[in-house]
């Protein structure tokens, strides 16, 4: 687009503000500014973060149930029941 001439970027000007009005693109510099802080808070704070958890060490591993060994006998629980 770097060739167009000042007319063709006159026109797209024109209809910009025709399309989004003049009160939209007075907040749109704001709301950019907004978007781009927030951006850079959440990256900050997400290397404070990481920096944070390197110093924990990592919790031990789990032990692990073999679910398909477990098994419930419905009889023996209806018995107990009554």
């Amino acid at each position: 687009m770097g060739s167009f001439s000042i007319w063709h970027w006159l026109i797209v000007l024109v209809v910009v503000v025709l399309v989004f009005g003049t009160g939209k693109l007075k907040n749109a510099g704001s709301d950019l500014g907004k978007a781009v802080k927030g951006f850079k808070d959440g990256v900050k704070g997400s290397e404070e973060e990481r920096q944070a958890n390197a110093n924990v060490p990592p919790a031990p591993p789990q032990q692990v149930v073999d679910k398909s060994q477990t098994t419930i006998d419905v009889e023996t629980r209806e018995k107990n029941r009554s």
